[in-house]
């Protein structure tokens, strides 16, 4: 294999139907893998670990894979607390408010969609996200 392995095309549309529903975002290919963005921010970026690459995915996830990555923004007490969940999730070592989870057979795709809508509302601006609806905070 000569580049890094492609992301399933299950998850690709999976992932797509949440990330496009949300207001004004587009998708692109990422340096490795797609990403999704809002205007110039990305809120969202999948890709596949594969023979330990890409490196710093492999490192921060501790594993050569394969496996399926997603990264996305975190804000206040729940950064915290997903950074320091454990598997699925971990904690790249860039950037203060992003979090990883690997995605495999299990993966509870409400929860997902959840995470990224609140990771949208974090790089969106206030008025696209104040269109975007979220659930009541307990």
């Amino acid at each position: 294999m000569s580049g890094p392995a492609d992301v399933p095309s299950g998850i690709l549309t999976r992932l797509r139907a949440i990330c496009l529903a949300l207001p004004q975002t587009h998708e692109e290919p990422a340096w490795v893998g797609t990403r999704w963005r809002i205007r110039t921010r990305t809120f969202a970026h999948v890709l596949t670990i594969d023979a330990g690459r890409p490196q710093a995915f492999a490192r921060a996830a501790g594993t050569d894979g394969p496996c399926t990555v997603l990264t996305f923004r975190s804000t206040g007490p729940e950064l915290d607390v997903l950074r320091r969940a454990g598997d699925p999730f971990f904690a790249p070592p860039w950037g203060a408010d992003v979090v990883a989870m690997v995605l495999d057979a299990d993966v509870d795709w409400d929860e997902v969609a959840e995470l990224l809508t609140e990771s949208y509302c974090a790089r969106a601006p206030r008025a696209l996200a104040e269109l975007v609806d979220r659930p009541a905070e307990s």
